[in-house]
């Protein structure tokens, strides 16, 4: 069973005050009576709000929210009443009210008084298949730049108009917090591998030079065994050779 809206509105504040929202994502909870319900005045920091498939029938009771900019209202069974988005949201950019049940034009002249609408989803709604329909949206709103994903000229809308480009997640802080969090991990296990694969070869050049040096001192230590042997061996030469003269001496004594 779908979670009603004032208790989804109460489990998306968690900690936080109203006045600390920026985006408060309803979508797929329930509203009992067709109307908006939790959502009050209180959210006056508010710039996103998506309420797609909650089962609204009315926007009567959708309070003053100056600073809203994006409004998600897709999959449910509005008719009318949209002048109560000029007045309460007077600063609307994106408005989705696709797949409700907006019969004809006279429904969206209400749309009139919001100067800053720049896209308008309303595919879906029986108005959307009437003769000159396009023609007669851009007419009546000249400054929506983009109708169901497309502009005047039937080029479609770029990505940051039909994607989630709030910069923001459902509870109001960067939805890119935990793979940005796991990036930086990542980031600094891998600094950390490197400073070790780097202290290790460090390790190893030093081990290598004091090796290098073990073996020079035992070439020099060899050399100085070899020219030690040397001066023995040139010692007795000597010795013999003095032996040998004093023999030769002693003979011609005797003759």
């Amino acid at each position: 069973m779908d979670m009603d809206m004032k208790k989804r509105v109460h489990l998306e504040l968690k900690d936080r005050s109203p006045a600390e929202v920026c985006v408060l994502a309803l979508d797929t909870c329930r509203s009992g009576d067709g109307e908006v319900d939790g959502v009050t005045e209180e959210f006056s920091s508010l710039e996103v709000l998506r309420m797609s498939n909650v089962g609204l029938k009315s926007l009567s009771k959708l309070p003053l929210l100056p600073k809203l900019h994006k409004l998600e209202l897709s999959g449910n069974a509005i008719c009318g009443g949209l002048e109560a988005l000029a007045e309460k949201c007077p600063n609307l950019t994106h408005l989705n009210i696709s797949g409700n049940k907006i019969a004809n034009m006279a429904a969206l002249e209400a749309l009139e008084p919001l100067k800053k609408l720049k896209t308008l989803d309303v595919s879906g709604c029986e108005v959307s298949t009437q003769d000159d329909y396009r023609d007669a949206v851009f007419r009546l709103l000249p400054n929506v730049s983009y109708l169901d994903g497309y502009d005047r000229h039937d080029n479609e809308a770029p990505d940051s108009d039909n994607d989630e480009d709030d910069g923001v997640g459902p509870h109001g802080g960067n939805g890119d917090d935990d793979d940005d969090d796991e990036d930086v991990s990542e980031e600094e296990e891998e600094e950390e591998e490197d400073e070790v694969g780097l202290s290790y070869l460090m390790k190893e050049g030093i081990q290598d030079e004091d090796d290098d040096g073990d073996y020079v001192e035992e070439e020099e230590e060899d050399g100085e065994e070899d020219d030690e042997d040397g001066d023995d061996e040139a010692l007795r030469g000597d010795k013999r050779k003095r032996d040998d003269d004093d023999d030769e001496d002693g003979e011609e004594d005797d003759q």
